[in-house]
């Protein structure tokens, strides 16, 4: 069951900590590095604590691989559940991939194929961990760069597979559907389409570099038109739905990004059909 909107956030990146802890700036909420935190002491806990008493924080990790064939790490979902509980963490989420095999990390999102033995695969992954954390995760779409000759379906019918089958919620992410349907060349209109409502718990917006021919999905500039007129027709198919500017590198001074989530609330209000709003905007 979805969980009730945050409003607009931004990913937590330590360049803000102090200007955030000093001056409140108007965010609804943070989403924090979950890798970051898993941490005994130091810095960064010191400075998280103190945001999650004056904001709430989702948390957004890469290591569960929830495509690989390895077993999940449960030493790191314990971490994971610790950290959730100690930033009373609205929700966490992972992503639909694998990172590696064998024990071995390749610290990058790589691809799933996309068929009926991956759906239960990962789905059987999901429910592990969800079992686990005893909670719903949110499942999030990987910018892709290659496809495989395994694959039987589109990337949006086998996401969407994988949300019923395991039960869990989806973090839309509305950058890497505009990178990968440039790649790949499909319609992201199509992509929104297949993908449940009631399953979107929460968007990322971010930008990505644009080279001859192909997109790489970097996280280091600012969000270009085609993803915010992405944003639009999601507004208007799943309504209100948590979204945060998501920023990796090449870190701005913070009311750069807050003029960044002015233009998405400012969208928002521009497409939002007003009987899908609720109490919590």
């Amino acid at each position: 069951m979805k969980l009730p909107p945050l409003g607009f956030g931004l990913g937590l990146r330590k360049e803000h900590y102090t200007t955030i802890i000093d001056t409140t700036p108007d965010v609804d909420w943070f989403e924090i590095l979950t890798e970051n935190y898993l941490v005994d002491g130091g810095k960064p806990l010191y400075f998280l604590d103190q945001i999650c008493e004056k904001y709430p924080v989702v948390m957004h990790g890469v290591s569960m691989s929830l495509g690989s064939v390895d077993p999940l790490d449960i030493g790191y979902l314990q971490q994971v559940k610790d950290l959730a509980e100690r930033t009373n963490a609205r929700w966490v989420s992972d992503h639909m991939c694998f990172t590696g095999v064998d024990g071995i990390n390749a610290h990058d999102l790589l691809p799933l194929p996309y068929n009926e033995e991956t759906i239960k695969h990962v789905s059987n992954k999901i429910k592990q961990a969800q079992d686990f954390l005893g909670k719903q995760i949110l499942v999030e779409n990987a910018s892709t760069y290659i496809t495989y000759k395994q694959s039987e379906m589109t990337e949006w019918e086998f996401t969407a597979a994988v949300a019923e089958e395991s039960d869990s919620l989806m973090l839309l992410d509305i950058n890497n559907i505009f990178v990968s349907a440039y790649n790949h060349g499909y319609d992201p209109l199509e992509y929104l389409d297949g993908i449940p409502v009631e399953r979107v718990q929460q968007h990322h917006i971010a930008g990505h570099s644009q080279y001859d021919g192909y997109i790489i999905d970097t996280h280091d500039h600012d969000v270009v038109q085609g993803v915010w007129d992405l944003y639009a027709e999601a507004i208007k198919r799943y309504g209100e739905v948590s979204v945060m500017i998501e920023r990796d590198d090449n870190i701005p001074e913070l009311p750069e990004l807050l003029n960044e989530l002015q233009i998405a609330r400012d969208i928002f209000v521009a497409n939002i059909d007003t009987n899908k709003v609720t109490e919590h905007v």
